[in-house]
């Protein structure tokens, strides 16, 4: 036998239609319940299907199961007005003035769909002006939702919000559970942590009754982000800072400000930027031979770009660049003079200096120069040790073999394993503990190399030689993705291949090339599968131009792809990724 099986979707709000029409005429109501004074008549069927308090309440063997009236003095007649009225029609008017009420109302009859529309008003309406007022009552009635809601969002607009006094207020009102929760956000866009240090502060001092808490809040504050002269003034004022455990943590914050070169190695939470990693572009121009000194940053979700607010020490080009416990370096280099008076001239002057960029405190500063002046030398870092390799100096003057090595422990450059052959213009990427060149101008010969070495940082006391690339380049770049190294164009090549080299094999394999050439860019890998590639030089109609592509190669599909431009055409960029604080949100 076969059965047809429908279904009406207006059955069931035609029902709902019914009894809310019979409410409001008053007719076969069997129950008046009653709050502040104020009576609402009401069916008793309906209110037991849609609430498990009633349905408790009118079984046959309670004493209200025979009362006419019901009294519900916990409650507001404006909040069970606000309910009764959802029972009946599905729908709740939910603002500011009416949430608590109604969530009151909505908690204690046990009405879930109620709560549950509650919890989404106040994730769909969260603004600076009422955030702390939804976490507050998110976290009296266990919303959940809506509590995590409520402090990401406090989280991610505390600039605004510490920068307008009536919002200020508010967040001194705020609960305990959700200050705790904000003060581990990971992102906190435009915000010091000494405004945020100040704000526990004040807190404190407006609910003396959570002063049990103060360990648990201040052990939130990264201290080693706070100035150490604005840390040492707020010790000696107040005595939050002053219990033992919190006294430990800031002596422990205070010598870490001591600690100069040896800072890398000192990282923990309380030395970590409340921020997103963001590839850096350092240096670069709009033509060849003509850096600038502004940094830009770009950040790959949003494709935005930004401009770094600490410019760069120098003009420089043909630098290394390195991070090391998210400090930048920037070693050696090329600076550049433009006379001003003839823009076309420029001196360029190769130089042994270091400089160091702090994004904490967004400063530079200058650290223990090169054993030797060094341009267009391959730069890495391996287990917290930078090694310069190789290069060359002056204009005219011979290519180098030396190879340098900073260890953070000691502070100062010493001498490493040599090249078998002085080379400049060559690649470096690194797997583990090994370092891979490639490529570049040797001593005695004027074209590009094909030679590829490799060597073992710690415990390697030589080069050795490894395959062949398929092609000889200069002024290229390789990266590292997922224990493969990749190897892509150099300068004035002919053809636009890249390779990926494997380790195990020691094999080099020719991949997808570029559409276009490119030469003087700036490259790094993600972190994924993926590898970016920063603008750069072309040759278009016999005149080398700069561009403003930005370029996508998926290693694992060997396929590129245009992902956006940058704000202006630039060559000469060296990247690299490090967490740097977000701008406020706007």
């Amino acid at each position: 036998m076969n059965y047809y099986l429908t279904l009406s979707s207006s059955h069931g709000e035609g029902v709902l239609s019914r009894y809310q029409s019979l409410r409001l005429e008053g007719r076969m109501c069997d129950v008046v319940l009653e709050a502040e004074g104020v009576e609402f008549p009401a069916h008793r069927t309906l209110l037991a299907c849609s609430s498990d308090y009633f349905w408790s309440m009118f079984q046959d063997y309670t004493l209200e199961s025979g009362s006419h009236t019901i009294s519900l003095p916990a409650l507001s007649s404006l909040g069970l007005e606000q309910i009764l009225d959802f029972i009946y029609t599905s729908w709740i008017s939910l603002s500011p003035s009416t949430l608590e009420v109604t969530l009151q109302a909505a908690c204690y009859l046990q009405i879930t769909h109620a709560v549950d529309l509650c919890t989404h008003y106040i994730s769909e309406s969260i603004a600076p002006d009422n955030c702390c007022f939804f976490a507050n009552i998110a976290a009296c009635y266990g919303l959940s939702e809506a509590f995590n809601d409520s402090n990401f969002f406090i989280a991610r607009n505390m600039c605004r919000i510490l920068a307008t006094e009536e919002y200020k207020a508010e967040l001194m009102e705020l609960n305990l559970d959700s200050l705790q929760e904000v003060l581990v956000a990971e992102e906190m866009p435009g915000v010091k942590e000494t405004e945020l240090l100040q704000l526990v502060l004040d807190w404190l001092e407006c609910n003396p009754q959570s002063a049990l808490q103060s360990n648990a809040l201040l052990s939130r504050i990264r201290f080693g982000l706070v100035p150490p002269e604005e840390l040492s003034r707020l010790s000696a004022l107040k005595p939050a800072l002053r219990t033992p455990f919190i006294h430990s943590v800031v002596q422990k914050a205070l010598n870490y400000h001591l600690q100069g070169f040896l800072q890398p190695l000192l990282q923990n939470v309380h030395t970590s930027l409340r921020a997103t990693n963001k590839i850096l572009l350092v240096g670069g121009g709009p033509e060849a031979n003509r850096p600038q000194n502004q940094i830009l940053t770009y950040e790959p979700h949003s494709k935005k770009f930004q401009p770094l607010s600490a410019s760069l020490p120098n003009k420089i080009q043909h630098q290394g660049v390195c991070v090391v416990g998210n400090f930048l370096y920037v070693l050696g280099g090329e600076v550049v003079q433009v006379d001003e008076e003839n823009e076309k001239s420029a001196v360029m002057t190769v130089t042994d200096q270091v400089w160091r960029y702090d994004p904490r405190f967004e400063q530079w500063e200058e650290m223990e120069p090169l054993l030797q002046k060094r341009a267009q030398f391959a730069c890495c870092v391996i287990e917290g040790v930078i090694f310069a390799i190789g290069g060359r100096g002056q204009r005219g003057e011979p290519a180098l073999s030396s190879v340098e090595r900073y260890s953070m422990n000691e502070g100062c450059w010493r001498s490493g394993v040599s090249l078998p052959y002085s080379v400049h213009g060559h690649a470096c990427a690194t797997i583990e503990t090994g370092i891979f060149i490639s490529g570049g101008i040797h001593i005695n010969n004027p074209e590009s190399s094909k030679e590829v070495l490799f060597l073992n940082s710690v415990e390697g006391d030589a080069w050795q030689r490894r395959c062949d690339m398929s092609i000889a380049r200069f002024g290229h770049q390789m990266a590292t993705v997922r224990g493969r190294i990749y190897t892509f164009l150099g300068m004035y090549e002919p053809f636009c291949d890249i390779e990926r080299y494997s380790p195990e094999q020691d094999q080099w394999t020719r991949l997808k090339p570029l559409l276009n050439d490119r030469f003087c860019y700036g490259l790094t890998a993600t972190g994924g599968k993926r590898v970016l590639m920063f603008g750069g030089r072309k040759w278009q109609e016999g005149q080398e131009v700069c561009t403003t592509n930005v370029l996508e190669y998926d290693t694992e599909y060997d396929a590129w792809r245009e992902v956006c431009k940058l704000p202006r055409p630039l060559c000469g960029i060296q990247c690299a990724i490090m967490t740097l604080q977000d701008p406020p949100e706007t």
